[in-house]
């Protein structure tokens, strides 16, 4: 009797690279656009992490062109709309927001697990520069 060996084997492991390499590049493909699509979202860029206190006196006020908004990060972190100020450039900061037009107000949002400290630095700035329409952010108690 006598044997032949047929090729089918090796059709076989070529198709099933072929598949694997397919799978494969879309793997990577679509890893590579959803973390591109991650990483640059607009809503995830300028967002600061500020879990702000709850009270049940709070009302909505409407988002203006006419208000700076501080933030104070957990940490202590000043963030004046979405920059990061340092520390001690805050007064220095707010004074150049305000040159040009000085009756803009403030929007204080402090995390409410900030330290004090941090909320009277700003304040005593705030006070420094006599701004005088200053609201405290706050989330509606249920």
């Amino acid at each position: 009797m006598i044997n032949i060996k047929t090729k089918n084997d090796y059709l076989v492991a070529l198709e099933s690279v072929a598949m694997t390499d397919i799978v494969l590049n879309m793997f990577i493909f679509f890893f590579i656009s959803f973390s591109l699509l991650y990483t640059f979202n607009p809503v995830r860029m300028s967002k600061i992490d500020v879990r702000l206190p709850k009270a049940s006196s709070a009302i909505s006020l409407e988002g203006s062109k006419r208000e700076i908004i501080l933030s104070i990060t957990k940490k202590g972190e000043f963030f004046i709309d979405d920059d990061r100020i340092v520390n001690k450039e805050l007064k220095k900061e707010l004074q150049i927001r305000l040159k040009d037009n000085p009756s803009l107000a403030i929007l204080l949002k402090v995390d409410s697990a900030s330290k004090f400290d941090s909320v009277v630095k700003a304040l005593d700035v705030i006070n420094e520069l006599n701004i005088d329409k200053v609201s405290v952010a706050a989330v509606k108690r249920q």
